[in-house]
């Protein structure tokens, strides 16, 4: 893999597959897989039974990457997940057995059920790539990547993720609910496998997902592009219905993400447009609404929409998108 029409082609294939199973999610699956060829996690904030459980196992299955799934619940401890010192009785010693993060992708479900300490856990194994037990620091699998699931309308016995974690996560995907066509055909698939269980084959491995993100590195992003990354940017800080804006990591996180799409749609270089795609998923999260205007239903991604409209694009260097 040493070319963007090879990365296109490859990552079209693993799109394609995937919406075999998680029908008519092209869009939000797009997004997925650039935060992943980005090099970034997603947290995937939806109603139950929308399919981001499905989608994660067959993503990691068309990459090729292990996978592994950790359920967040109250009574989670960080060792349970970054795994402990046990004693080997034919040993006669202490080894280390390792936890769920050890995988090349990790669901972790429901994750503002669990403590804050063990969310902390997993954040730091998320920016560090390694975990420390004990003095020891043991590295993650390379790629690592965690696709972290949230209710967003179940509060009682949650610990919502404070802004300065959900600001390490790249991008924040919705998939919604289908459309009546989009269900029929779920229902008519699953008749068609006669299983509950699907199997999909490796497209690629983990090998092929890292050549995939040096790839990613290699697209070009214009001046006047980076311009407008720090300008949408910045006026999330200054808008009246904001108490907080986003950070300069959500301008960085509209660049990366913006590669990611360019390569995904065939380009080596990024457009406006690309940027457009991805500023709702990038910056929905990295802003907080005041709270008086919660009652009128004013969210951070329909800020970032209108900040859309406002904020002046340039125009695209290469021609059209």
């Amino acid at each position: 893999m040493n070319d963007t029409a090879a990365t296109t082609e490859l990552a079209g294939r693993v799109l394609d597959q995937v919406e075999e199973v998680v029908v008519g999610k092209r869009a939000p699956l797009e997004l997925v897989l650039a935060a992943i060829l980005a090099g970034g996690h997603v947290l995937l904030e939806d109603n139950p039974g929308l399919g981001k459980t499905l989608a994660a196992r067959c993503l990691a299955q068309s990459l090729g990457l292990e996978f592994a799934r950790a359920q967040f619940t109250p009574d989670l401890l960080p060792a349970d997940l970054t795994g402990s010192y046990v004693f080997d009785q034919s040993r006669g010693e202490f080894v280390f057995r390792k936890g769920p993060v050890f995988t090349g992708l990790l669901l972790a479900d429901e994750i503002n059920r669990t403590p804050p300490k063990t969310q902390a856990a997993l954040l730091e194994a998320m920016q560090e790539h390694q975990v420390t037990v004990e003095g020891h620091t043991f590295p993650l699998p390379s790629p690592f990547v965690v696709l972290a699931t949230a209710n967003p309308v179940e509060y009682e016995g949650t610990y919502p993720l404070p802004e300065a974690q959900l600001d390490r996560f790249l991008a924040r995907v919705s998939f919604g609910y289908p459309s009546p066509q989009e269900e029929f055909d779920v229902l008519q698939r699953r008749m068609l496998r006669r299983q509950e269980a699907v199997q999909l084959p490796a497209i690629t491995d983990a090998g092929g997902v890292l050549a995939m993100q040096r790839q990613v590195e290699t697209i070009e992003v214009e001046p006047t592009v980076l311009k407008y990354c720090v300008d949408l940017t910045t006026a999330t800080r200054s808008h009246p219905q904001l108490l907080l804006g986003a950070s300069p990591r959500g301008s960085l996180a509209l660049m990366l993400m913006g590669r990611a799409i360019a390569v995904i749609r065939g380009r080596d270089y990024v457009t406006p447009e690309d940027i457009k795609r991805v500023a709702v998923a990038v910056l929905g999260h990295r802003v907080s609404v005041k709270p008086e205007l919660w009652m009128a239903n004013v969210a951070g991604s329909s800020v970032v929409r209108s900040l859309l409209d406002q904020v002046p694009a340039p125009q695209a260097q290469h021609g059209a998108a």
